[in-house]
């Protein structure tokens, strides 16, 4: 059975695009059949694959707006078994033209149903924001996994998220769960950091992985050679914990590895 969740922070720079990218290609090393969904106009998730402007003629904002069918928009990445729908600046245009349409909260979710059951998971990178494209992504989803940045103002902008979740769950999609909150951006030679990972697991406890993502280089390197950072350097700690958080979803999933 196919498993949708959505990657989602309405702060950036919390490493929501890094964590989108890094689990999908994790997943898809684990032998699962991935479709990564680039919902953020910002397109950061289809550069992490090394998919360039001309490669994005057919992407999600076609597809939101009626303007290509959803096969004609997936592509194979460089990552066996992970396939990706792109998307590029083009994509910020959407929310306005899709505001009017009838059920208007439910049109990913529409053009996911075809083609779900050809994946183990769909992974969508949400753009930083609460607007109609993230109502979208909640509502086709099952369950939401949130990057949290081990920084002062974490707490804030969670709650602030959990509410927008709850809010979906009540209106629109009763079956939308927290998946789980992953930690990002630790630096053990940061106090503040160590503070942040207790404050989080002493708020929500189980919901909390316990993989945690360092703050790497070699992550940061990555999307620059249009790879993710399983692929650029596997044996880095980045990629190491992208693995493990991987392996730990699976297990909360109970799929034979």
């Amino acid at each position: 059975m196919t498993k949708v969740i959505s990657i989602a922070n309405q702060k950036g720079g919390v490493g929501k695009t890094t964590t989108a990218v890094n689990l999908s290609t994790a997943l898809a090393a684990c032998d699962k059949r991935v479709l990564l969904i680039d919902l953020d106009p910002q397109g950061n998730a289809s550069t992490g694959f090394g998919i360039d402007n001309i490669q994005r003629d057919i992407q999600i904002y076609h597809l939101l707006t009626q303007r290509a069918h959803i096969s004609d928009a997936i592509q194979q990445t460089i990552v066996p078994k992970l396939s990706i729908i792109p998307a590029d600046t083009d994509l910020a245009a959407a929310e306005v033209e899709i505001r009017d349409r009838e059920h208007r909260e439910y049109i990913l979710d529409q053009l996911l149903r075809p083609i779900s059951s050809s994946y183990d998971f769909v992974i969508i990178d949400c753009p930083p924001s609460l607007g109609l494209l993230t109502v979208n992504a909640l509502s086709a989803s099952d369950s939401v996994l949130v990057p949290l940045q081990c920084e002062f103002y974490a707490l804030e902008g969670l709650a602030q998220l959990l509410r927008s979740v709850e809010l979906v769950k009540k209106n629109l999609n009763p079956n939308l769960s927290v998946q789980g909150i992953v930690l990002t951006m630790f630096d053990s030679r940061n106090n503040l950091s160590e503070m942040v990972v207790n404050d989080v697991k002493e708020h929500f406890g189980k919901q909390v992985y316990q993989t945690i993502i360092p703050r790497n280089v070699r992550v940061s390197e990555a999307p620059s050679f249009g790879q993710p950072v399983l692929m650029y350097d596997i044996n880095c700690p980045g990629s190491k914990a992208y693995a493990s958080l991987a392996a730990e979803l699976l297990q909360q999933e109970n799929v034979n590895l």
